[in-house]
């Protein structure tokens, strides 16, 4: 009997080492150490109970979604229609952005509103054409699932919570890391034949020809500013309008990653573009003249080769 019970104590501590431990990022070369709020530091239960969350139609108010019904790991996060469809198929009013290496954003939802990615959580929540629920009943849900009080109190030593499902849905979402393409290979692992010769001149025309990489520069092909692209004259979209309420703000939204571009059709802040073909023709024309449309944007002209 004593024997047995030192034996599940045993067992019982590895667990809960196992849990407790930090979890280690798998950076991929060429990317800088993120930047993590220490009251959100990473762990091993942290992240496995954010990645349950994620997957679990719990988080909706019918039961029938969950954060991955839009956001798809085989689309690099996203959910390839023009705008993401809510509870009661309900329209979104935006197109779905990609979670590939949100762990380096500043600012959250495509105007840029939401200042953290836990308070941005709360968003699908309790948007009516989203989940339609509330934070405080998901965790009533949890609590009647001894799995979830289990990871709850070995993530954050609590009992299902707002705080502990937001954060933890956080946690997994900042481990969504997305590197190691043949770019990355030629340009920080020096691998020359990575790119292809047509590969080559896209690249330049990218860098130092035309203006794309002065809103997609560095290593995620971004510089997370705000801005108007020229894709309207009068936008149905207020953009950071709707926070601000100040004219410079009109219809300006955050300027996407190009991490994973192949598979994350539609583009654009409403879907609008089909084809990466068709977005190079958008920048190509030098967009319509609204009037907060970024200086950097000048028509231009290619031929198809």
């Amino acid at each position: 009997m004593i024997k047995g019970l030192f034996s599940f104590l045993s067992i019982f501590l590895i667990v809960v080492f196992y849990y407790s431990q930090d979890f280690i990022l798998q950076i991929p070369k060429g990317f800088p150490e993120p930047i993590i709020p220490t009251e959100s530091e990473l762990t091993v239960s942290r992240v496995e109970l954010g990645k349950k969350l994620f997957f679990d139609n719990i988080m909706s108010r019918d039961s029938t979604l969950s954060c991955a019904s839009c956001h798809m790991p085989e689309f690099a996060f996203t959910d390839r229609r023009t705008k993401g469809i809510g509870i009661r198929n309900q329209l979104v009013s935006r197109n779905t952005p990609t979670l590939t290496n949100i762990v380096y954003s500043d600012k959250f939802l495509l105007d840029g509103v939401n200042p953290s990615l836990e308070t941005q959580i709360m968003v699908p929540i309790h948007e009516k054409n989203e989940f339609d629920f509330h934070i405080l009943l998901i965790a009533e849900r949890m609590k009647k699932d001894p799995e979830y009080i289990l990871l709850s109190r070995e993530a954050y030593d609590s009992e299902p919570t707002p705080y502990v499902i937001t954060n933890s849905i956080a946690a997994f979402e900042r481990t969504l890391l997305s590197g190691n393409s043949s770019f990355d290979k030629y340009n920080f692992q020096e691998q020359e034949e990575a790119l292809s010769a047509s590969a080559k001149r896209g690249l330049s025309l990218f860098e130092d020809k035309l203006y794309c990489s002065q809103c997609h520069s560095g290593f995620n092909f971004t510089n997370y500013a705000l801005e108007n692209n020229g894709l309207y004259l009068n936008y149905q979209d207020s953009g950071r309008f709707r926070m601000t309420g100040v004219d410079k703000d009109l219809s300006l939204f955050k300027v996407p990653t190009l991490r994973n571009i192949a598979v994350t059709y539609p583009y654009m802040h409403d879907g609008s573009i089909d084809n990466l073909e068709d977005v190079i023709k958008h920048y190509e024309s030098g967009g319509m003249n609204h009037i907060n449309k970024s200086r950097i944007i000048k028509p231009f002209s290619l031929s198809l080769q």
